[in-house]
């Protein structure tokens, strides 16, 4: 069967302010967008441990025997709580074995203790703020432990922090701290696009230029909301810049690449291209962009929306509706990523430089099957959210009917 096929055969329609805008403009990326709503609702309960925290994986073969749910990622848990919130206590429940957002809130907060991580503490405040949890403070306080001082911080980590304390600011007083996060977070944009780390730089000289797609996702998607929640022209004008950026060197196939030179604007290496940054994350940015009153690219949304059913460089659907699952990216098969490793030594030693050779010799050509419960936690809260979506749990946003 075709992918539009199957995509008849398996749509529910889906309601949102963001899904149900892009209905209008088109039928057929919105009817995917039902699709992959509903993989994620039949895939999440099975990436749910006893305890009430997510899995860090799930891989499955070529043949689709999925195997039993890998780890355990704090990280995931705050992400598909920002996912399921949008939900009704019972579609909470369907999805979070058993338990309601803020059930699994609670378990975020008690398990915050046993993380060192920055990114872990930043989404747990974000997760409980958005759920208005009586959690909130104490997530706070572990983050106010894990991000003081000047110490490097990942960009993605800071976006993160920026994203937390705009969701905790209309409960709590956070405006010191999310001041001086703000800050931290503008000074790694170089030119339209952002580095990878922020503060003293501990990254190979070899690939000190080099930032990926989630390090300028973030970034849009933090200063965005910065600028909504409280008016921040400088934020908005920063996202916008960036957001600009990626769009102009999107794929020729909807592609969301993967490493740019932040120093150029240019890219690096494209590969891998990940389902998340297509269906989720790209849109997720360029939306919040859209919401913050800056100018969004339906189209640029519509094509990295298309590539989940149309990837050139597949021989295999992305898309596994029975388990709920997605392929998680496409990639070469380069041995220890040596396309990239090469193309970043080459672009820092001479920025533009190529080393078109590469694709020749290793095209990108192997599928990762695994899935990771964060992508659909983003792929919920993108397309369910929105600045005129529910912002806590309210009524079941999916009404049962057909494709059409």
């Amino acid at each position: 069967m075709s992918e539009q096929g199957v995509l008849r055969e398996h749509a529910l329609v889906w309601s949102g302010p963001r899904v149900d805008r892009l209905r209008k403009l088109d039928q057929g990326s919105a009817g995917l967008v039902d699709r992959l709503l509903q993989v994620a609702r039949t895939g999440l309960p099975g990436m749910q441990r006893p305890d009430g925290t997510m899995c860090f994986t799930r891989r499955f073969s070529a043949a689709r025997v999925v195997a039993e749910p890998e780890g355990c990622s704090l990280r995931y848990t705050a992400i598909t709580v920002l996912g399921a919130r949008h939900l009704d206590t019972a579609g909470q429940r369907a999805l979070l074995g058993g338990r309601t957002v803020g059930e699994v809130c609670d378990v975020l907060v008690d398990r915050l203790s046993s993380t060192n991580s920055v990114g872990d503490a930043a989404l747990a405040v974000w997760a409980t703020a958005a759920c208005g949890h009586q959690g909130l403070e104490r997530a706070l306080g572990r983050l106010d432990v894990l991000h003081s001082g000047p110490s490097t911080r990942y960009i993605v980590e800071q976006a993160w922090v920026v994203s937390a304390l705009v969701a905790a600011r209309s409960l709590v007083d956070v405006e010191r701290q999310l001041g001086q996060a703000r800050a931290r977070l503008l000074d790694a944009q170089a030119g339209a696009l952002f580095g990878h780390v922020t503060g003293p730089d501990l990254v190979s000289r070899f690939r000190r230029h080099v930032s990926c797609f989630a390090d300028q996702v973030y970034p849009i998607q933090a200063l965005s909301r910065l600028h909504a929640s409280a008016g921040d022209p400088g934020a908005l004008a920063a996202a916008s810049r960036c957001a600009d950026r990626i769009v102009s060197l999107q794929g020729p196939a909807g592609q969301w690449w993967w490493h740019y030179d932040s120093r150029t604007g240019g890219v690096v290496e494209g590969y891998p291209v990940y389902s998340v940054h297509q269906h989720a994350m790209g849109p997720m940015a360029l939306l919040d962009l859209a919401d913050a009153g800056g100018q969004v690219d339906w189209d640029a949304i519509r094509r990295g929306l298309g590539w989940m059913v149309a990837a050139p460089e597949a021989g295999e659907s992305l898309i596994l509706d029975g388990p709920g699952l997605t392929v998680r990216k496409v990639a070469r098969r380069d041995p220890r990523k040596l396309v990239r490793g090469a193309r970043a030594v080459a672009s820092g030693l001479r920025p533009g430089t190529r080393l078109a050779a590469l694709d020749r010799l290793w095209p990108p050509t192997a599928v990762d099957r695994e899935c990771r419960p964060y992508e659909f936690g983003w792929l919920l809260d993108c397309w369910l959210g929105g600045a005129s979506g529910p912002s806590t749990a309210g009524s079941d946003p999916m009404t049962h009917g057909t494709d059409g």
